[in-house]
């Protein structure tokens, strides 16, 4: 820790996992960009061998997230290191993505095979050819409160717009989507990094549970559905076995929706946060595409990417990573990189931007972006034509936020319209 800047206590770099800076974490990240591309930080969590580095530039994100044959996501190939995520699961519990392989803790050549399995649901074809569907969702969720004048935007309509495309998609019952909230939810205050809340393990074995139960609901009675052709493929002999398969689904779930939830909902309020921002929004709706790929560079849902570990000794960016080191790229930092943005700290919705890290990059680049974009692109164009007097109907103090391993997200919205 000698290379760190007396004037950023290590107290502060820790907030930032621990969620203590959650609602805004961007002036830690600004000082730690003006300490390097590469820095040293204390290890935010027990049983992780070496030094942990944080990544908070784009340029040397990108060679971490591009350069797999040097940094791995596998963490139990190298020095004894576990994969994060399975610190909250119970190893007994049935298969998810937490305590079992997926596309999250797998490199090439299982990586390519995983996602191969579900690539051609996730083209950008497929999810354009999904937008009547999610306009109507997005139409139905704002009729149940157009009357009342109110609603908490992340419980009525960015959690639901989402949940119900994903459960269309995949063929998970309608009746159970509020179960898979309250799992979800769990799930997601539990993956903070060296908190290990009550009742996480029992939540996660529960949908665990639910998953084993669905994809033999499948098999019994196949639909058209991602969940039964996964469930075909496998019985067809592709390497795709049990435990993988279970994983998979339990992904799909919790990924296909989660964050596109929290970029409706942060996004709604960055946007509320910048009164002049959404006037020109409202005044050309047409610049709403643009305004989503603008709120997610700004303060898009995933905070880091998935944690890294150098497979050999390599410099990156003047630094020697040893072996066996954690490198975790911070995703909300390397977005306001003054190197890449004029103006980073400020949010302009015209701004033309070439690219952005809040998908991540590289193989494990976030297999949902197409349908978020087109979730989002939805979301608030429907919203602002239809509610073109949104505001916040809580003082802006009393919004209060959730956190989780990678990302963050709004626990309620209250809004007026």
């Amino acid at each position: 820790m000698e290379n760190l800047d007396q004037n950023l206590p290590e107290k502060s770099i820790l907030d930032v996992f621990s969620g203590k800076s959650v609602e805004n974490p961007f002036p830690i990240f600004a000082k730690m960009r003006t300490m390097g591309a590469v820095i040293p930080i204390p290890s935010p969590i027990g049983g992780i061998d070496g030094q942990t580095w944080m990544v908070t530039r784009m340029e040397e994100a990108i060679q971490v997230l591009k350069d797999h044959a040097h940094f791995t996501v596998d963490g139990g190939s190298i020095n004894g290191n576990s994969d994060i995520r399975q610190n909250i699961a119970d190893p007994s519990a049935p298969p998810t993505f937490l305590n079992a392989k997926s596309m999250l803790s797998v490199d090439e050549p299982d990586h390519r095979r995983l996602r191969r399995l579900v690539s051609k649901a996730f083209t950008p074809k497929y999810m354009e050819s999904l937008r009547p569907r999610v306009q109507k969702i997005a139409e139905e969720l704002l009729d149940q409160v157009q009357d009342k004048g109110e609603m908490d935007l992340v419980k009525d309509y960015a959690y639901p717009l989402p949940i119900n495309v994903i459960s269309d998609m995949l063929g998970v019952p309608q009746a159970d989507q509020a179960q898979i909230r309250v799992w979800s939810e769990a799930i997601a205050h539990g993956l903070g990094l060296g908190r290990q809340d009550p009742g996480v393990a029992e939540q996660i074995r529960a949908f665990g549970e639910y998953i084993v139960q669905l994809v033999a609901d499948k098999r019994q009675h196949p639909a058209d559905d991602l969940i039964s052709q996964l469930v075909s493929i496998e019985e067809e002999g592709d390497r795709l076995d049990e435990a993988e398969l279970i994983s998979m689904i339990s992904l799909l779930i919790f990924a296909g929706h989660e964050t596109t939830s929290n970029l409706i909902a942060t996004g709604t309020l960055m946007l509320l946060d910048h009164p002049e921002q959404l006037e020109k929004l409202k005044a050309d709706l047409n610049l709403v595409p643009a305004a989503v790929e603008e709120l997610l560079r700004f303060n898009g849902p995933s905070t880091i990417a998935g944690p890294r570990f150098a497979t050999e000794d390599i410099v990156l960016a003047g630094q020697q990573i040893k072996q066996g080191d954690m490198v975790i790229p911070v995703l909300k930092s390397t977005n306001r990189d003054e190197l890449q943005f004029t103006d980073p700290e400020g949010l302009d919705i015209t701004r033309e931007i070439k690219r952005h890290l809040a998908f991540g990059h590289g193989i494990h680049m976030c297999l949902g972006a197409p349908l978020a974009r087109v979730e989002g692109d939805v979301a608030f164009s429907t919203l602002l034509r239809r509610m073109p007097n949104l505001q916040l109907s809580v003082p802006r103090e009393n919004v209060n936020w959730h956190f989780m391993l990678s990302s963050q997200g709004l626990i309620s919205l209250p809004v007026a319209f």
